[in-house]
């Protein structure tokens, strides 16, 4: 965990927009560069490397999933970037305040 608070304080918040961001796309997917793209805005600084570091701690928490398109070949081999997620129905609860966690809470 990161040891400076402003710091810990913007990674949930961007954790957060993620699933706000795919809250309003819900059921659909959305790729990861897209979704990194719109969080941009919102986060100037946010890298690459911790966004993908986020995606793949909001899918161990059960509140992303992946999905798999038709046009993936061998979906382990797909970039990161080329990767579409989707909320869970915990993510969408999540993001629309219905549950809490407290990893997740600014």
């Amino acid at each position: 965990m990161m040891s400076n608070p402003q710091e810990t304080r913007l990674l949930k918040q961007a954790r957060l927009e993620i699933l706000v961001a795919l809250k309003m796309l819900y059921p659909a997917a959305l790729m990861g560069e897209q979704l990194l793209r719109s969080l941009l805005i919102l986060f100037p600084q946010l890298e690459w490397d911790q966004f993908r570091r986020d995606l793949a701690y909001l899918s161990e928490k059960g509140y992303l999933q992946r999905v798999v398109a038709d046009s993936e070949p061998e979906a382990k081999l797909t970039p990161w970037r080329k990767r579409w997620f989707r909320l869970t129905s915990q993510g969408l609860e999540l993001a629309e305040n219905c549950i809490h966690d407290p990893a997740m809470e600014v």
